[in-house]
C-alpha cells in the first residue's frame, strides 16, 4: 500500500516528452530510451564499440588508473547530456531526479550480492569555492547526498579540496591533461580503505585519475568511480 501511494505521489509530467505518466520525472518509454552504457571498459567504463563484457580499454592497459573500477550506467549523449546540463548549469533538479533515482537502483543491484564491497564513504568531486558560488551548488555533492541516503553510505565533502584553478583541458592530450591536474587536489582529513568518488560525468578520466591518485596516497586502497554518464573519450 505504501509503495503504491509513493508511486502515485511521484507521478507528474515527463521531462523528456511531457506526457503525464512519469514516475520520478521520466515516463517508462523515455526511461527505456536512455543510452545505456552496455559495453564498456571494465575499469574506467569507457564505452566500447563492440559487444561483450570484461574488456579493458587501451588507455587503461597502457596507463593503469589509480582506481579499481567504475560504475557509470549511461553514455553521455542525447537526452542524458541535455538533462545533466540543465541540472548542472541551470539548477533544474527535476532533470536530475530520474537519473539519480535510476543510478541508485543500479548501484543497489550491483552491490546486492557483495555488500562488503560497498564503499565506506562517498567523496564528491570538489569544486573551487568561486566556481561553487557562481553555480550555486556542487552537483557532485548533491548527487552523493541523495545516493548516500538511499544506500546508507555516509558522505564526506570535506576530506579533499580543490586548491587551484587549471588551464582549460580542451585540446590537450591525455598526458598533458594529467600533468595539468598535478597538485590540484589536497587532502584535508584521513580516508578509509574503501571509497567512491562521485561525479556527474567522466570525460577523458583525467580529473578522476588525479583525485583517485590523491586519495590512494592518503591510504585508500579500493577506489571506485561513481558517475551518471561517460563520454566516448
Amino acid at each position: 500500500m505504501t509503495d503504491r501511494v509513493n508511486r502515485e505521489k511521484a507521478k507528474g509530467l515527463c521531462v523528456g516528452c511531457l506526457c503525464a505518466n512519469a514516475i520520478n520525472g521520466l515516463c517508462s518509454q523515455c526511461l527505456a530510451d536512455l543510452p545505456v552504457n552496455r559495453w564498456h571498459c571494465q575499469c574506467c567504463a569507457l564505452p566500447l564499440a563492440y559487444s561483450g563484457n570484461g574488456y579493458t580499454c587501451g588507455d587503461c592497459l597502457k596507463l593503469p588508473p589509480p582506481f579499481n573500477r567504475s560504475f557509470i550506467p549511461w553514455r553521455y549523449q542525447y537526452p542524458i547530456d541535455n538533462m545533466i546540463s540543465r541540472y548542472k548549469y541551470n539548477r533544474q533538479h527535476k532533470f536530475a531526479r530520474p537519473l539519480i533515482e535510476g543510478f541508485a537502483s543500479y548501484l543497489e543491484s550491483a552491490f546486492q550480492d557483495c555488500r562488503d564491497e560497498k564503499p565506506q564513504i562517498l567523496i564528491p568531486s570538489p569544486m573551487l569555492p568561486a566556481r561553487r558560488r557562481s553555480r550555486g551548488f556542487n552537483q557532485a555533492q548533491d548527487m552523493a547526498e541523495k545516493i548516500g541516503k538511499r544506500l546508507n553510505i555516509p558522505v564526506d565533502a570535506g576530506v579533499v579540496s580543490r586548491v587551484r584553478k587549471v588551464k582549460a583541458q580542451r585540446g590537450l592530450s591525455r598526458e598533458a591533461r594529467l600533468a595539468n591536474l598535478q597538485g590540484v587536489f589536497e587532502m584535508r582529513a584521513s580516508v578509509p580503505e574503501r571509497v567512491a568518488i562521485v561525479d556527474d560525468v567522466v570525460t577523458t578520466g583525467a580529473t578522476v585519475r588525479a583525485l583517485a591518485s590523491t586519495l590512494r596516497q592518503a591510504g585508500a586502497r579500493d577506489i571506485q568511480i561513481w558517475a551518471l554518464a561517460r563520454t566516448p573519450g
